[in-house]
């Protein structure tokens, strides 16, 4: 098979209504739009969430709280995940997302105290809980906070 060759399977395509060619094709006039009305109409039809006029749901319910454009957004690990690593490594966020842990560091990496940590590790992250600093030193290792 060549790529010249392909073609889609019979019966998965139909060819596009051709519109506006004389009354005898079912689609002239008013190419199949109708009489008059916001459907007939060039760019016409009803934005999402128009209620007829009504007042619109999102209009009638209350606002509450707001949203704080200056919040600082942590990529969070737990301790238990940090035994992926060897004894005695440095802990970065370079290296949480090369072992896949972290997608991408965000506004900085948190270490979280969940779960148990069996290896010495030397942690150089941006914020560590108090449980989880406890968890690493425990084991001999270190906990650097940038």
């Amino acid at each position: 098979m060549k790529l010249q060759e392909l073609q889609p399977a019979p019966g998965s395509t139909t060819a596009p209504k051709r519109l506006g060619r004389g009354v005898g094709s079912q689609l002239g006039k008013t190419s199949g739009k109708g009489h008059k009305g916001a459907k007939a109409r060039s760019g016409g039809g009803k934005r999402p969430g128009f209620e007829g006029g009504q007042m619109p749901l999102t209009r009638r319910i209350p606002k509450r709280g707001f949203t704080n454009i200056f919040a600082k957004e942590y990529a969070i690990v737990n301790v238990s995940a940090l035994n992926a690593f060897e004894d005695g490594t440095t802990v970065t966020p370079e290296a949480l997302m090369e072992k896949g842990l972290i997608k991408k560091p965000l506004d900085g990496v948190k270490v979280l105290g969940g779960g148990e940590l069996q290896k010495k590790l030397t942690v150089s992250v941006d914020k560590v809980t108090a449980s989880a600093k406890e968890k690493i030193e425990a084991n001999g290792g270190k906990v650097e906070v940038k």
